[in-house]
């Protein structure tokens, strides 16, 4: 047995459109743009944040950034994003590190397809 199995998991990702829908409608064009380019920021930047957290081993502060990570996900529809920040929530709180390794790692590649999704959809250009 001298071959190895390298696994690749992969997220799918879905943008509500109806909670963006109301953004924009609520907002209009320019007011919509400006908190979905601010609510992506703040996004990466607290994913980054969670990542060294989990790393310093400091998870009450974890936890607060997740929590976090759920209300800005909501905002911009990205439900995917918010449901996996409250799952690891749940295995801060069940103490247990195994899982939550496993879901913070699924957290980065939710939240990383999820930006990308809205970046595409945005057609938003630097």
């Amino acid at each position: 047995m001298n071959s190895v199995t390298q696994i690749r998991p992969a997220e799918p990702v879905r943008v509500d459109h109806d909670r963006l829908g109301a953004l924009y409608s609520d907002t209009g064009h320019s007011g919509a743009e400006d908190v979905v380019c601010r609510a992506m920021e703040e996004l990466a930047l607290r994913m980054a944040h969670c990542d060294r957290l989990h790393r310093a081993g400091d998870l009450d502060e974890l936890r607060k950034s997740a929590r976090s990570l759920i209300a800005i996900a909501d905002q911009i529809g990205m439900g995917l994003l918010a449901k996996v920040a409250a799952d690891v929530m749940v295995c801060i709180d069940c103490g247990d590190r195994v899982a939550l390794g496993a879901t913070l790692g699924r957290l980065m590649r939710a939240g990383e397809g999820s930006l990308t999704a809205i970046w595409d959809l945005q057609d938003i250009t630097i």
